[in-house]
């Protein structure tokens, strides 16, 4: 059956919006109708070369959907099932996974092995990005990439939960631990950004400073829970510390991934505090410390993969913050687009505007 995909033909090359063919679920595998997929950074840094992917490529990895059909073997969900889709399936088996650090599962990304689907054009073999291939009408996948969508939570909104409010919730419960309050800076108000603040507010964070390039983001990141706004320069560590009676914020979670971000992060942390670097960045974006400055300051510096969730244990917590009015998903899309909309997406994302884009099927 031949469904609407946008199709990565080749690195840093421009998306393709095409018919492409899906194969019938296969033993072990999940069809699902997609309502409504992301547009994430990572979907950019795979598109343009930043992160691996084979090509040509059906990339999207935050989706929800309706399950059309299963595969011989799968139990956990039944045609007609909501569900959000796991990007990074956790194996069970492997050294992180023994140490119940599922978010590091070193066999995450290889439920996708095989084809995916072929291009109609010329029948071209598609590799499904990060697993999932959501920027499509229709996917298939492996059983483990499917989560029941708990009640309450409407389906479009729910394509968030995939990747951007998982993220962000563990960045600030898992990875940074924030307590009540403390005080917050998040760097980058964009989709992650955005439920960064969210989960900021719901943790009971006193002051939450919200930091970005552009002054235009200030209502967006206020809705989120910010109680202040900085627009980023070189200044802004000052700035931070300023507002916190010359200490710094007990917490900096960055978003941008960038070497000056997680610089002024850190350099905006208090004395004894902690820096979490949730955005991902390229090779060449260095960031450097002197030894005395880390012994002096005794800051915890710390990368955070996928909120250092597991999405089976954290979806149920998120759904019931969602039910009880506390995390609004509608807050962080500023935009809903059709497929063709996602490279104009992309653009934007690279240009700092906005927050997270929608397409909506």
């Amino acid at each position: 059956m031949a469904v609407r995909a946008a199709v990565l033909p080749a690195i840093g090359a421009p998306l393709e919006i095409t018919e492409i063919d899906l194969p019938e679920p296969g033993p072990g595998q999940v069809r699902v109708r997609l309502a409504a997929a992301g547009v994430c950074h990572s979907d950019l840094s795979l598109a343009n070369g930043t992160m691996r992917v084979p090509v040509p490529a059906v990339l999207g990895h935050e989706g929800a959907g309706t399950v059309l059909a299963v595969g011989e073997g799968v139990t956990r969900v039944a045609p007609g099932d909501r569900v959000v889709l796991n990007w990074a399936p956790s194996c069970g088996e492997c050294h992180a996974c023994s140490l119940g650090e599922v978010w590091l599962c070193a066999n995450a990304l290889n439920g996708a092995a095989g084809v995916h689907a072929t291009r109609t054009a010329d029948g071209a073999e598609l590799h499904p990005g990060l697993n999932v291939a959501a920027f499509a009408e229709e996917t298939v996948v492996a059983a483990p990439c499917v989560l029941p969508l708990p009640d309450g939570v409407p389906l479009t909104d729910a394509a968030l939960l995939g990747c951007a409010v998982l993220t962000g919730h563990g960045a600030v419960h898992h990875s940074a631990r924030v307590r009540e309050g403390e005080s917050v800076a998040v760097f980058g108000v964009g989709g992650v950004g955005l439920a960064t603040l969210q989960a900021a507010r719901i943790a009971g964070a006193s002051k939450i400073v919200a930091v970005d390039v552009t002054p235009e983001k200030e209502e967006l990141a206020r809705r989120a829970g910010a109680t202040e706004y900085v627009v980023a320069s070189a200044n802004t560590p000052r700035e931070i510390r300023a507002l916190t009676g010359g200490q710094g914020v007990d917490v900096s979670v960055e978003c941008a991934g960038r070497a000056v971000s997680i610089r002024a992060a850190w350099e905006s942390t208090r004395r004894g505090g902690r820096t979490t670097v949730v955005g991902i960045g390229g090779k060449d974006e260095q960031v450097t410390f002197n030894a005395l400055e880390i012994f002096h300051w005794g800051r915890t510096l710390s990368g955070c993969v996928y909120g250092n969730c597991d999405p089976a244990e954290d979806l149920p917590v998120l759904a019931g913050h969602v039910r009880a009015g506390r995390l609004d998903l509608g807050a962080l899309v500023t935009e809903h687009i059709a497929l063709d909309g996602i490279p104009a997406a992309f653009e934007n994302m690279t240009a700092g505007k906005g927050g997270r884009a929608l397409v909506v099927f």
